[in-house]
């Protein structure tokens, strides 16, 4: 790796309607790796520079906050004033000493207009006493706090001003129950780990989407995609919603399906229907952490491999439909397996969602690990395609952000 890749990865944070508000920025350039703190201001300072010069605040972010991760020494240097206050949240590491500099420090902070938090707050300890009444969100650690004296903790914390999120969120139960203790924000992978429940079934509108794709994959007549877009009133008024949109490009408005099919055609009505499979089940909302993941991975998946092949178009088709439906054994709370037996889809596509394997099972493989913030994996994994590095994959990821963003802003 060269000495200036960085990685970046963004984790989701979400208020008690589950809609993101948030995201942590991590970031790890090799330089990080060294133990000498003039080395660490250095990779912060870099991370900082590429982020805001290179990146672009607007395609990481969109409207959203950012939370990045500061250590004392980068608390108390001038570089904190280059951050945009409005927009970013200031994360003292647990690391931090709070001695009186570091105090003066944060309420100077405060009264310039800066946002604070504290992370991964476990036990009330002696240091703490001054600094929790200045910041404005307390993380409080799950895995960190044992679950019979997590009220107690949180109602020791409600009596200071501070919102408390709560971090490393895994399990539904886990969000419920911190949201009746009262939490405000919240942030883990609860809402993309499969957790299959037994007897779940599935909705109408999401058997009809099945069955839409399947036959738009087996490349059915026009006629029979028209019965099966009637069958379902949403997926009608969808379509030709999305088809008389100004994203489409229509010249003329359209008023029959067998029309609306022709003018989005089958490969955009094709993708449109896996990314509107993560949006029925939480009525349309395209702030929907689930839709939001899945889209951004189909389309990083579809990006690397333009980068590793740009003339094999048939592979970046299969990058798509397997980025999109990673998460449909989330969605659905059923095995994958049992999906895949459902769908007439691509021998490589199955291999990659139900074992990670091949091409696109790795390059899947390696887009989730970079989503973990496990960078040091992430290196590993890339030694798998010799044309992809640290460089691309961050364009990737960014570009895929982008189009992710203005998916959402059609809509």
């Amino acid at each position: 790796m060269s000495s200036s890749d960085i990685f970046l990865a963004r984790q989701p944070i979400l208020d008690r309607t589950q809609s993101i508000v948030a995201y942590e920025l991590l970031f790890r350039g090799s330089q990080a790796n060294f133990a000498q703190i003039d080395d660490e201001l250095h990779a912060t300072a870099h991370v900082i520079i590429t982020l805001f010069n290179e990146m672009g605040v607007q395609s990481v972010l969109g409207k959203e906050l950012g939370f990045i991760n500061v250590n004392a020494t980068m608390l108390m240097s001038d570089m904190i004033l280059m951050l945009p206050k409005e927009q970013m949240v200031i994360e003292l590491l647990e690391t931090i000493e709070i001695t009186p500099m570091i105090l003066e420090q944060c309420r100077k902070l405060k009264q310039a207009g800066f946002t604070l938090a504290l992370d991964d707050f476990a036990v009330m300890q002696e240091q703490y006493q001054e600094l929790l009444p200045i910041v404005d969100i307390i993380k409080v650690d799950l895995t960190q706090v044992p679950p019979d004296a997590l009220a107690e903790t949180t109602q020791r914390l409600q009596k200071y001003p501070a919102k408390l999120l709560a971090e490393k969120v895994e399990t539904r139960a886990e969000f419920e129950n911190c949201t009746r203790l009262g939490f405000h924000f919240f942030q883990g992978y609860y809402f993309a780990k499969p957790v299959i429940l037994s007897g779940k079934r599935a909705e109408p509108s999401t058997i009809a989407l099945f069955k839409l794709l399947s036959l738009i994959m087996d490349d059915a007549a026009t006629a029979a995609l028209e019965s099966a877009i009637k069958s379902d009133s949403n997926l009608t008024y969808n379509l030709l919603k999305l088809v008389n949109s100004v994203g489409v490009g229509a010249k003329q408005k359209v008023d029959s399906l067998a029309k609306a099919i022709l003018v989005i055609g089958r490969r955009q009505m094709q993708r449109w229907l896996q990314l509107l499979l993560y949006s029925i089940n939480n009525q349309g909302q395209t702030s929907n952490p689930l839709m939001q993941l899945a889209a951004t991975r189909a389309k990083m998946l579809e990006i690397v491999c333009r980068e590793l092949d740009n003339k094999d178009a048939v592979l970046q088709e299969h990058a798509f439909i397997t980025g999109t439906f990673s998460l449909l054994d989330t969605l659905l709370s059923l095995p994958m397996t049992e999906i895949m037996a459902k769908l007439s889809v691509h021998d490589e596509i199955s291999l990659a969602l139900t074992q990670r394997e091949g091409t696109l099972g790795h390059i899947l493989k390696l887009i989730e690990t970079l989503e973990k913030g496990d960078f040091d994996a992430v290196e590993e994994q890339l030694k798998l395609f010799p044309g992809l590095n640290a460089t691309l994959l961050n364009a990737a990821q960014i570009e895929a952000i982008g189009w992710v963003r203005s998916l959402n802003e059609s809509q």
